[in-house]
């Protein structure tokens, strides 16, 4: 089975939210950010409540993750989130025409279902958008390999230090590289918590996630999770990256 490709009516919808994002921003983040949360730029708040068809077919990321494991991650995990994201947010009467990102940054106002959910149906989201088919010597340009190789001195010491962080998070959760202050860190976050909230212990504009939840690789790694940081690199999708980078930086 295949995932479907999104249509050119569901592309336009979402350039739709994504201009509407942008008209309102200004809106949304004075209302919304709090002092401990990051001020998120607009063209970076577009994440709807439901979950948007994945960007290529299950076996497109072979052999860094295997279509197996793929299908159930998106079909299962990851729509379990999106539909118990909305259950909680009809019982809590949450405007689902806002984005999701809007919502991250007050969670602390809502239940722990809908922290949970509302965390692990944004990530996921990113996480998909965040990868393409494996290319060999996979590496960013412009100006976010210039800001990576400034903090961390090369990419090869960045990737040493984003797996480091990825292999120490115990039990479940992410690893992040994120924007703060104009500036890329690191940090991880525990279960489906995520940098643009307030309890996050680092907070900052989420650049790239990587999913450190056994479910996200055991069936090809079983409990081999630097194995599968390795690998993953390999299907990073740069480009996407590079295109929140210079969004947050704007």
């Amino acid at each position: 089975m295949k995932a479907s490709h999104p249509s050119r009516r569901a592309f336009i919808a979402n350039s739709t939210k994504a201009t509407i994002a942008l008209g309102l921003g200004g809106t949304l983040l004075s209302e919304s950010a709090t002092a401990a949360t990051p001020s998120v730029p607009a063209a970076l708040w577009v994440t709807g409540f439901k979950q948007d068809p994945l960007p290529y077919a299950y076996p497109a990321l072979e052999p860094s993750i295997d279509a197996q494991t793929m299908e159930i991650h998106y079909t299962k995990h990851a729509a379990t989130y999106a539909k118990n994201l909305a259950e909680a947010a009809a019982a809590e009467k949450v405007d689902t025409n806002k984005p999701v990102e809007e919502l991250l940054a007050r969670i602390n106002k809502y239940s722990e279902k809908m922290r949970n959910n509302a965390g692990g149906h944004y990530n996921h989201e990113l996480f998909w958008k965040s990868m393409r088919a494996p290319q060999s010597g996979n590496q960013p340009g412009g100006t976010l390999a210039a800001a990576i190789n400034q903090k961390f001195g090369s990419f090869d010491q960045f990737k040493t230090a984003f797996a480091d962080i990825a292999k120490a998070r115990f039990g479940s959760g992410w690893a992040w590289l994120i924007l703060k202050d104009k500036s890329v860190l690191l940090t991880s976050t525990p279960n489906q918590d995520n940098p643009l909230m307030p309890v996050a212990g680092t907070t900052g504009i989420p650049l790239l996630g990587l999913d450190v939840w056994e479910h996200a690789y055991y069936l090809k790694y079983q409990n081999k999770r630097p194995d599968y940081i390795n690998a993953w690199w390999d299907v990073v999708n740069w480009d996407f990256v590079q295109s929140r980078y210079d969004a947050a930086n704007k």
